[in-house]
């Protein structure tokens, strides 16, 4: 694998974790630092207000006040890394800001996904405003393709054009294409220079890892932490296939199901509270039906959440 020049403290796997939410529709932050503490005790750094997150169901004050209260918690910022992305520049800035000054080794920032069609000028544009605007030669960005989300793709030009622009800034990203022909090339051509790579679900943190990439930034990291991150310090090990295959069978259960109120639903069963089944609309809980059934086939594979 190549030394990046930019040395990270983050993690070969984070988890983009599920946000807890109380009655009132606010994060709760008290439980979401329970939550990380747990995935940090696995071997997991966190990539809050993610996807998984929903984060974009939150407002920039809310994120910016949760990410005060679990720095102040304890949690260590050297494993974080926040998104910041919005279709607002200027909530970008105020988030990339403040997660750089509370000491945070990374944010993951999505492409402004509001408008399609867009030129690869326009995005270009929209992230060196944000990365001038924030001002900060801590600032490591970590660019977030979400196609399937999104509906924007980020061509190997632009990627290109950023980090030949801003060399000590845009450090890596997080591919969620789901398309490992585009990850491989887009690490066959920036992870020479120290770009770090991360695959969007550990369903390919064997084939990124092999191919030079860094690890994973994936959804079951939540509820799976430990047996993904294991994966990623023991790949070149005889038993890494079997690994990864078992890490593919729990993925496949909880994908029979919207994904964040699947896990949401193991969260709240493993940790015995229910306020954990929480989601914002316009997502929805499974239902009890879907519950008990996502849960048995949880219990067919012995699937546990240790220390929980």
């Amino acid at each position: 694998m190549t030394m990046s020049p930019h040395p990270s403290t983050l993690p070969a796997v984070l988890s983009p974790v599920l946000t807890p939410f109380t009655l009132d529709g606010n994060p709760d932050a008290k439980k979401l630092l329970k939550q990380c503490q747990w995935l940090e005790s696995n071997g997991v750094g966190q990539a809050i207000f993610g996807t998984n997150s929903e984060a974009n169901s939150m407002s920039a004050p809310q994120k910016m006040s949760t990410l005060t209260a679990l720095v102040e918690g304890g949690l260590n910022p050297a494993h974080m890394m926040p998104g910041t992305g919005a279709t607002s520049i200027d909530a970008t800035v105020n988030m990339t800001r403040h997660a750089v000054e509370h000491q945070c080794a990374g944010v993951l920032m999505l492409p402004p996904f509001y408008y399609k069609d867009v030129t690869d000028d326009g995005l270009f544009a929209y992230f060196s405003e944000v990365i001038q605007k924030v001002g900060d030669t801590r600032l490591q960005v970590y660019i977030y393709n979400i196609p399937p989300v999104t509906k924007i793709n980020l061509s190997l030009s632009l990627l290109e054009r950023l980090t030949k622009e801003y060399p000590k800034t845009v450090v890596g990203m997080k591919d969620s294409s789901g398309d490992w022909a585009y990850t491989e090339s887009v690490i066959k051509l920036l992870a020479p220079s120290g770009f770090r790579v991360y695959a969007g679900s550990e369903v390919f943190l064997m084939r990124a890892l092999r191919a030079g990439g860094v690890g994973c930034i994936s959804a079951t990291a939540n509820v799976n932490p430990k047996a993904i991150a294991e994966l990623a310090s023991h790949w070149q090990e005889s038993d890494a296939d079997q690994r990864q295959a078992d890490l593919d069978q729990v993925r496949s259960i909880f994908a029979q199901y919207q994904m964040i109120a699947g896990m949401k639903t193991a969260v709240a069963s493993y940790s015995n509270d229910s306020e954990w089944l929480r989601v914002r609309p316009p997502l929805m809980q499974l239902s009890a039906e879907q519950q008990a059934k996502l849960l048995g086939e949880l219990k067919s594979i012995n699937f546990s959440m240790l220390g929980l």
